[in-house]
């Protein structure tokens, strides 16, 4: 296990500000402009080998983590709780944990780009908590609206999924757009009706004051997901399933996130404990480097899956060794895995550093898992790809590496 250099902490909303005007980006404050997420190079995730993992919170949730403008990571608890907390140093420590507000739960999170902002957002419930101050303190606003898919259905939940993102590409630049999970014409996730269950996802154009649902991603018996934007501008959406015994569905999408095509079944990437039809969540993200479309996925990798007693039936038994995979490709293919936490295990998601702050070139993985019980813990596990590829040449793997 490596231990993390002693880093500079601390940075204000001032500094935040100029290091956009350095960057030559639009800040928040720039009517009218757009900014855009800064990016690295490879070399910033090849430093000496970087592992490290300590708890967060006693029991199940870690269902969302991103990496605020300013390099501080934030850990959201769970679902049915408001608790936060926040790394200002690349995840070497953590602070005490910090309160939402009242009433937010069953929500996601994404950073606002443009702004800078952190966003925590239930749109169905008609909210979103909004931080100013990398997640320091929140402030509740009303959502004015959230338009229905062509079915006339809106999400029933956007919890348990990876958070959203903000679209670097025009002519959608600034869209904020996350995955959410419409569970049928009777809103119900009683067993019959999850055949009629479908991924989706929600989108904004105006910072998060209101929503839209895309057209349905093109598998039924799908919910919990992760999306991600190709460096062409395309969205890579990845989904668990829970009708079927196979691995994960992907589709993409060539307008921004509106309609979502050309489904397909990777023939590497398992969804949840094999053999088992329910299925897992877990997460996906593409880490900032300019010219590349590096993607890493969080999953179960096990063959101690069960069936349920009926198809489309919840079991969870055999949920355990959390694995991370690495596709240097954009997700046609996944050559690289490293286990994370070779022991009961079950959610899971992924941030990843900002370049130019603490947490550059390192990667974050919030996950429920313990010893024992998977639900005996929120873990998060800080690393690198140097760590991730255990010794292997990077330019086997990765084209144009050459310093």
């Amino acid at each position: 296990m490596s231990c993390f250099a002693p880093r500079q902490v601390g940075l204000t909303r001032l500094i935040s500000l100029l290091a956009w005007a350095v960057l030559g980006l639009a800040g928040p404050n720039q009517a009218g402009l757009r900014a855009a997420a800064p990016t690295g190079d490879l070399r910033a995730y090849f430093s000496e080998s970087i592992f490290q993992l300590q708890p967060l919170w006693a029991g199940r949730g870690g269902t969302s983590i991103v990496t605020a403008a300013d390099g501080t990571v934030v850990a959201f608890q769970a679902m049915k709780s408001d608790k936060v907390r926040r790394s200002r140093d690349g995840g070497q420590t953590w602070d005490a944990e910090i309160a939402m507000g009242s009433g937010a739960h069953y929500g996601n999170a994404v950073v606002d780009e443009t702004t800078g902002d952190i966003l925590y957002v239930n749109p169905r419930a008609g909210w979103v908590f909004r931080s100013h101050d990398q997640g320091s303190t929140w402030a509740r606003e009303a959502i004015q609206s959230l338009a229905p898919d062509g079915f006339g259905l809106v999400p029933t939940t956007i919890s348990s999924m990876q958070p959203g993102i903000t679209l670097q590409s025009e002519p959608h630049r600034g869209r904020l757009v996350l995955p959410a999970r419409i569970q049928g014409p009777r809103e119900s996730n009683d067993v019959p009706w999850r055949p009629y269950h479908y991924s989706t996802a929600v989108l904004s154009d105006d910072g998060g004051r209101s929503w839209r649902t895309s057209a349905p991603f093109p598998v039924l018996g799908t919910g919990e997901g992760a999306i991600v934007e190709l460096s062409d501008g395309s969205l890579l959406y990845n989904s668990r399933e829970h009708m079927s015994v196979g691995n994960r569905f992907f589709a993409r999408s060539r307008d921004g996130g509106e309609t979502w095509l050309d489904a397909w079944r990777s023939a590497e990437l398992p969804d949840g404990p094999r053999s088992s039809s329910y299925g897992c969540m877990g997460g996906m993200i593409r880490l900032p480097v300019a010219g590349h479309d590096i993607l890493l996925t969080s999953n179960l990798d096990t063959d101690s899956g069960f069936m349920p007693n009926q198809v489309g039936g919840s079991v969870t038994k055999g949920r355990e060794k959390l694995t991370v995979w690495a596709s240097f490709d954009g997700g046609r293919t996944w050559p690289i895995k490293r286990l994370v936490h070779d022991g009961p295990s079950g959610y899971s998601n992924l941030a990843a550093g900002r370049p130019g702050t603490p947490s550059s070139g390192r990667i974050f993985l919030l996950f429920e898992g313990s010893k024992k019980r998977r639900n005996d813990a929120i873990q998060v596990a800080v690393f690198n790809l140097a760590w991730l590829l255990d010794g292997r040449d990077l330019s086997d793997v990765v084209a144009d590496t050459a310093p």
